[in-house]
């Protein structure tokens, strides 16, 4: 990659899954928003749910500057050789503008799911031995083993609906080098009742997986934390609400406790796919 990682996407980037989507109808849609996020000063566009080069491409093609990574691509459903053929294109119509972030997804939606972090380092074999750089790819890493992993064989970690407590905690395990980009909510809402009703809802996605939750377990959260819904304590650690000064002070928690990146995924309540692109231009007023 001719730019570092780091240096390529920037301070902040959004995550979306509305981004991904492969209704031919909403191209114009996307690419447009794109666009848009990329002159408002974006670094980086995060593509949720199970993504890939393909869902890339498109905002690749639209767009100039911005760097365009998968958050994630399930190693169950994409053979290395392909991905590794799939990146070699892009790389060659867009150089150093796509990251491959890489997960194990969970148990409970993948059939063959089994022995993840074994599976994961034969994925990363095999995408080494088809060509694909390990500087140019990126790991949904939460656990210890996961993160040494992302240390080693690739350019760093994109951990998914975490704290700063465990940002500092991934900065200790991954060292200087490696990016650090987490993803965090930012719920553009005031009340307090009103944004931490926003995040139970988003959060009745996430609490019936374990390694989420065992991951809030290993970072001081407890049972009680998980009920109902979750926490006022749990909520308020994992998401940034209220008003800018308020969103712009948690998103700071995260940078000071070793984050290099922040992939911002706006909750204001519409559907997961939408593109909330009003919220984005405030949001990137707020950063300025």
């Amino acid at each position: 990659m001719s730019t570092p990682v780091k240096e390529a996407v920037g301070r902040y980037g959004v995550w979306s899954v509305g981004l991904r989507s492969e209704d031919p109808q909403r191209r114009g849609e996307l690419t447009e928003a794109a666009a848009e996020l990329e002159e408002l000063g974006f670094g980086a566009l995060w593509l949720g749910g199970n993504s890939s080069a393909a869902n890339a491409a498109p905002l690749l093609d639209a767009t100039s500057r911005i760097v365009v990574g998968t958050s994630i691509q399930s190693i169950w459903e994409h053979e290395p050789a392909a991905t590794a053929r799939a990146f070699a294109d892009l790389e060659s119509a867009h150089p150093g503008r796509f990251l491959l972030g890489l997960g194990v997804s969970h148990a409970q939606r993948v059939e063959q799911y089994a022995r993840p972090y074994t599976a994961l380092v034969g994925h990363l074999d095999a995408l080494d031995a088809a060509g694909m750089p390990a500087d140019r790819r990126l790991l949904a890493a939460l656990g210890p083993r996961s993160l040494r992993l992302a240390r080693d064989r690739a350019a760093g970690s994109i951990p998914y609906l975490v704290t700063p407590e465990h940002t500092a905690h991934a900065r200790k395990i991954l060292g200087d080098g490696p990016l650090l980009a987490p993803e965090l909510g930012v719920i553009p809402e005031r009340d307090p009742d009103r944004a931490r009703a926003l995040a139970r809802a988003f959060l009745e996605l996430y609490l019936p997986l374990p390694n989420y939750t065992g991951n809030f377990l290993r970072h001081g959260f407890t049972e009680d934390d998980l009920r109902d819904g979750g926490s006022d304590r749990l909520v308020d650690a994992l998401f940034a609400w209220g008003d800018d000064t308020a969103i712009r002070t948690k998103i700071d928690a995260f940078l000071d406790a070793g984050a290099d990146h922040l992939a911002l995924q706006v909750l204001d309540g519409s559907p997961r796919d939408a593109l909330p692109r009003t919220a984005w231009r405030n949001l990137a007023s707020t950063l300025a």
